[in-house]
């Protein structure tokens, strides 16, 4: 019975210490955030996987929206 209170009593604990995030500005469907290339930073080399807190974006892909007009998922 005591490890339940001592349980319960960590989770309120933990739940009290837990950082809050902040919420970001909602991104609209038309604007996109992409990163910028800066051609004097240096170019990272990465083992596995890592963060990296400024990464340097040379291609972003096609940006562009579809809407989607049906949806056929799951149908035989």
């Amino acid at each position: 019975m005591w490890q339940l209170v001592i349980w319960i009593g960590l989770q309120i604990v933990s739940y009290l210490l837990t950082p809050k995030s902040s919420t970001q500005s909602s991104v609209t469907p038309g604007e996109v955030e992409a990163t910028t290339v800066d051609s004097s930073g240096p170019v990272p080399v990465l083992f596995g996987t890592r963060l990296i807190a400024t990464p340097n974006c040379v291609w972003y892909g096609d940006i562009g929206t579809t809407p989607i007009i049906t949806c056929s998922g799951g149908k035989k």
